[in-house]
């Protein structure tokens, strides 16, 4: 059975290369789309995705916010920061708030791939 991924992220573009790199690299199936934080937690609830991957930056609630939530909620889901704003601080905050790993936009699709492989084969 394959893994089930939600990407949450405010960039239509943005979100539609993230699930090409995760189903044509990995065969990872994206479950879901979210357009903010308050939307992936309502589809992650409905989901139950096996990871789910956020944006930092986004409207009405951020990734920051939506990991911590999540966390709350579903203690097990691992939760891949995926942002711009790639900073120590803001890393530290995101990990304090759940998010088990952040990756660097500009570090491209493949470092993505590379954390959710790992994540999801621990898990």
């Amino acid at each position: 059975m394959s893994k089930q991924i939600l990407i949450a992220d405010d960039s239509d573009t943005c979100r539609k290369i993230t699930r090409l790199f995760l189903e044509s690299q990995l065969g990872f199936e994206v479950c879901g789309e979210a357009v903010d934080g308050v939307d992936a937690i309502e589809k992650a609830i409905a989901l139950k995705p096996d990871l789910v991957v956020l944006d930092l930056a986004m409207p009405r609630m951020n990734g920051v916010e939506a990991a911590s939530e999540l966390r709350a909620r579903m203690p097990r889901v691992p939760i891949v920061l995926f942002t711009m704003y790639d900073d120590v601080v803001g890393r530290a905050l995101a990990l304090s708030a759940g998010a088990s790993i952040v990756v660097s936009k500009p570090d491209g699709g493949w470092k993505l791939i590379e954390c959710v492989q790992s994540l999801l084969q621990a898990a």
